[in-house]
């Protein structure tokens, strides 16, 4: 696979604690050159990001981030106003002990609701939900596709990289075989090869979220067709 077709599925993405405007910039217009599927900023840069590149490339933010144990609530109102300010995708981080508790009903209320709060705010935004694959058990895993696939999402995303261990391909392999209804997957946490990216999108995975690819990509002098 070229470079330049991995790119295409790459979300591009700068969520540092102490990410300034000045590298959130700098990320969108990598993303930007690159042909990056999207470039995810920090929530409070997501305005400022969306006026910079004025729809040239796709804003993603990121919401109950990182552990996803805000308020249904907090969540919902997180994603309209993510969305008001100009964002084209929003990735949510699942309530993991809800998970734990079995409490599927509650995870499932809970994505329909945010996506309704999207939806309201703007049709067509993207919506991914984030599970902390790297704390769940296979069984876990199998029970989230099942529940996220029904629950009007678009992706279902392996890793918020910031809790342990992020994507494997043994997960990516799991989650192709039981999501539904036309779920997509985005595998992320820890993704900093191109080889790896292409493997993960071989074994399934519609998106590659990463922080590392294009630094890589940067300092490597790869040929992506761009200029790089």
């Amino acid at each position: 696979m070229e470079v330049k077709e991995i790119l295409r599925h790459v979300d591009h993405t700068y969520l540092k604690m102490d990410a300034t405007w000045e590298q959130v910039r700098t990320a969108l217009e990598d993303g930007l050159f690159l042909g990056c599927a999207s470039v995810f900023v920090p929530p409070s840069y997501v305005h400022k990001a969306a006026d910079y590149v004025e729809g040239s490339v796709k804003v993603g933010s990121v919401i109950g981030f990182p552990y996803g144990y805000t308020t249904t609530r907090a969540k919902c109102y997180e994603a309209s106003d993510l969305v008001k300010d100009g964002a084209d995708e929003i990735d949510m981080v699942v309530n993991v002990g809800w998970v734990k508790e079995k409490q599927y009903d509650l995870i499932l209320s809970e994505i329909r609701a945010i996506r309704k709060a999207i939806d309201d705010a703007k049709a067509g935004i993207i919506f991914k939900v984030i599970i902390e694959t790297c704390l769940l058990t296979d069984e876990e895993k199998i029970r989230l596709c099942e529940v996220i696939s029904e629950s009007g999402a678009d992706y279902i995303k392996t890793s918020t990289g910031f809790n342990g261990d992020g994507a494997t391909f043994e997960d990516v392999e799991l989650f192709a075989k039981h999501v539904k209804n036309g779920l997509k997957i985005k595998a992320a946490g820890g993704i900093s090869s191109l080889e790896d990216a292409e493997k993960f999108l071989s074994l399934g995975a519609d998106r590659i979220g990463t922080s590392r690819m294009v630094k890589f990509i940067k300092s490597n002098g790869k040929d992506t067709g761009n200029g790089y």
